[in-house]
């Protein structure tokens, strides 16, 4: 048999490795800061910098600035050596490269000035979006076609993993990313309230599948038989591994949204499905750590296997961890707390983390054809990282146990024990102080592992164009077969990925297209209402603001928090949120029931004037950013009338006269709130110009007052509280 010579591309993956490090450390020193804020709020220099904006562009740095290159890096280096070839198309190589780079600078631009869709791990906006896809298909593209002009007859599992990936993220992507745009700097989800939760959760848990588990799986697979020079433990766990992964996997989202307004069925197929996931989860790391059976003398002195050890372990513990707060016993405790913040960075910093660490320790000495500059910094970067992981993540731990026990707490008298919410919040100082020294250490291994890897390459000759041999693939000959039913899949890329589509999707149209297209799943209230034009405008400014990272929207059903907030929340008030804004962690407290009507949380218009201008005069102890800057900044009213027009096109049933004079609603509106504003400086003796309350009345901060006193409160209107549905319309010009 003729063998053939051929030449892998190093450059391409040198590209991924060298921006996988700079967005690495750069997405890490984003998230120090925003720690830090939360024990020093004085650290919320300017409104671009303000917790709300930077903790999305954190959060997008590190999942698809740093895991995304690292796993471009990987799959473009693995890819080919698996199939003994080079990748189909060194320009599409490159366009996946910059276009990439490019995306994740729209994102460094358009996060911090608050531009956003207000939607968790999906936050850009929709022109983003599409250069998202469109990027994703030149990555699917060059990898699919270079599988199909491979060497070898099976495709290795690894790949398996790889093409799982491709299709599921792009399905999700599209689905969650459905929007209508308003202009290039704003656009309204498709979905509403309950609808895009469900579809949100959906995307926001199977980016944590599909991104950062599968691919990141499929990476184990490549590396830790290559660095321990050993053959992956079980075929045969592998096989059971990859399907009831991928099939199990894409029917959890719904665990982020136990008593929730969700419909109980889907809640508990979420939970079913969650505690399913143990079985596979545990099936692939018991593959990779037996992997090492016979080896384990090598991980002593290998440093690329002691993270790579550790990173599947860590994978192993988020995986029995996960399935245990889908259970609502566990979830009544940890949803919106920090243990879930501490479920979250054990994964990304152990798993993702320390398995980039390892294979970027791999990679430049193989392609720089020379050793590690140093194995002694390396041991260093090593533990230092293990040591940061566990002082972020034990106090972080310890704050969620504290928050939630502190917020369910009663005293004899069956009274809540901690009222005032500020109370948990003074209380976690110390465990943030710790999370944050415990991340900067996380940091200085990472510097550590920059340096060493720059005098690497510069202790070595890069390998651009890796000469390599193989005989050509003959294909439709016939050959041995072991008969083994999983190799007619595996010899057909094609119909791996037309299978794998089959079983992601399943899950997904049973979940989700039941709770779109029937309407008794999401009862409508009479007295619910679309927002005013004000309210309206109020609300684009708490999405862009990122109010929603530290406030809920949601009272579930719990006594402890009816009791704090006021009546838990109903499917049908959130029918004309676009997007929803339930949120997943409360550094503040809920917001739902802050509107009028509301005798627990009812606060006037001057208290939120005054906290939003200095949250620190109004609760001493608080670690809100001010918000004084939205004082100055006027709402672009000739762009509201576009904004009810979108919202008509999404259903939201805004009438003519409600369009036609919405400057005189947005007139009477924001009169009525900074007239009150005014008349309590005045009885606390304080004068301003007349001129600061004109501007004032334009002012975002009065639109985002006006929202905020609308919030929950339509519930109250009920004549009834039997009374379920209505067709009736509401005008909503003001009068």
């Amino acid at each position: 048999m003729s063998v053939e010579k051929f030449y892998y591309d190093n450059s391409i993956v040198k590209k991924f490795l060298i921006v996988t490090v700079m967005w690495g450390v750069i997405g890490m020193l984003v998230g120090l800061l925003a720690a830090s804020q939360l024990v020093w709020p004085e650290l919320n220099f300017t409104s671009w910098l303000g917790f709300g904006r930077i903790r999305p562009l954190h959060t997008n740095a590190v999942i698809f600035a740093f895991v995304g290159n690292g796993i471009f890096a990987g799959v473009y280096y693995s890819l080919q050596r698996l199939l003994k070839t080079r990748m189909y198309s060194d320009v599409l190589s490159n366009i996946n490269f910059w276009g990439w780079q490019f995306i994740i600078l729209c994102a460094v631009v358009t996060l911090p000035l608050g531009i956003t869709q207000g939607k968790e791990y999906a936050e850009l906006e929709w022109w983003i979006d599409i250069l998202i896809a469109g990027i994703w298909v030149v990555f699917g593209w060059n990898m699919f076609a270079t599988i199909l002009k491979r060497r070898v007859r099976h495709l290795y599992v690894a790949i398996w993993f790889y093409i799982a990936t491709f299709v599921t993220v792009a399905v999700l992507h599209i689905v969650n990313s459905l929007a209508m745009p308003v202009g290039f700097t704003n656009s309204y989800s498709m979905f509403a309230g309950v609808q895009d939760a469900l579809v949100q959760w959906w995307y926001g848990h199977n980016a944590v599948a599909f991104f950062l588990t599968t691919p990141y799986l499929g990476l184990m697979y490549y590396f830790v038989p290559k660095a321990a020079d050993r053959p992956v433990y079980s075929y045969r766990l592998s096989i059971i591994h990859f399907w009831a992964l991928i099939f199990i996997y894409i029917w959890a989202g719904p665990h982020h949204l136990l008593y929730s307004a969700l419909p109980d069925w889907a809640q508990s197929l979420g939970v079913v499905f969650s505690v399913m996931l143990i079985a596979p989860s545990w099936g692939g790391m018991l593959n990779g750590l037996l992997t090492l059976r016979g080896a384990w003398d090598k991980v002593r002195d290998n440093v690329v296997l002691k993270f790579m050890v550790v990173a599947i372990t860590v994978y192993g513990m988020s995986t029995f961890e996960g399935p245990m707060l889908s259970l609502k016993f566990f979830n009544t405790l940890s949803h919106f707390t920090d243990w879930t913040i501490a479920h979250v960075h054990v994964g990304g910093l152990g798993w993702n983390g320390m398995l980039t660490f390892g294979m970027l320790y791999y990679l430049v000495p193989k392609m720089w054809g020379t050793k590690v500059h140093s194995m002694k910094l390396a041991n260093y970067h090593f533990w230092i990282a293990t040591v940061g992981i566990l002082l972020y993540v034990i106090p972080l731990y310890w704050a969620g146990f504290v928050q939630g026990f502190m917020w369910q707490d009663f005293t004899e008298a069956g009274k809540l024990e901690h009222q005032v919410f500020l109370d948990t919040v003074t209380k976690l100082r110390p465990f943030y102080m710790m999370r944050a020294f415990g991340g900067g250490l996380y940091i200085i291994g990472a510097l550590l592992m920059v340096y060493n890897l720059i005098k690497t390459a510069k202790g070595g000759s890069f390998i651009t164009n890796e000469a390599a041999e193989a005989p050509a693939l003959v294909k439709n000959v016939k050959v041995h077969d072991d008969g083994y039913w999983h190799r007619t899949i595996e010899r057909k890329p094609v119909r791996m990925l037309i299978v794998s589509l089959i079983v992601i999707l399943i899950g997904g149209l049973v979940e989700i297209v039941p709770t779109l297209i029937v309407k008794s799943n999401i009862p409508t209230i009479s007295s619910v209402k679309p927002y005013t034009p004000l309210e309206l405008e109020g609300r684009d400014v708490y999405i862009s603001e990122g109010c929603y990272n530290c406030h809920s929207q949601l009272v579930r059903p719990l006594r402890f928090e009816t009791e704090r907030y006021g009546e838990y929340s109903k499917a049908g008030e959130f029918v004309y949120d676009h997007p929803f804004q339930w949120g997943s962690k409360r550094t503040g407290p809920d917001l739902h029931r802050e509107g009028e009507g509301n005798t627990k949380q009812k606060k006037d218009d001057y208290w939120h004037y005054a906290h939003l201008m200095n949250p620190q005069q109004s609760n001493p102890g608080s670690i809100m950013p001010p918000y004084a800057h939205l004082a100055d900044e006027e709402v672009n009213i000739d762009g509201t009338k576009a904004k009810l027009e979108a919202m008509v096109s999404l259903g939201v049933p805004y009438t003519d006269e409600d369009i036609k004079n919405y400057k005189e609603s947005m007139e009477v509106q924001a009169t009525k709130h900074v007239d009150f504003i005014k008349q309590s400086l005045l009885n606390k003796d304080v004068e301003l110009p007349e001129a600061t309350y004109k501007k004032l009345k334009n002012s975002k901060m009065i639109a985002l007052i006006a929202y905020l006193q609308r919030l929950g409160s339509d519930i109250h209107k009920l004549e009834k509280p039997e009374e379920k549905e209505s067709t009736e319309e509401n005008s909503l010009t003001l009068k």
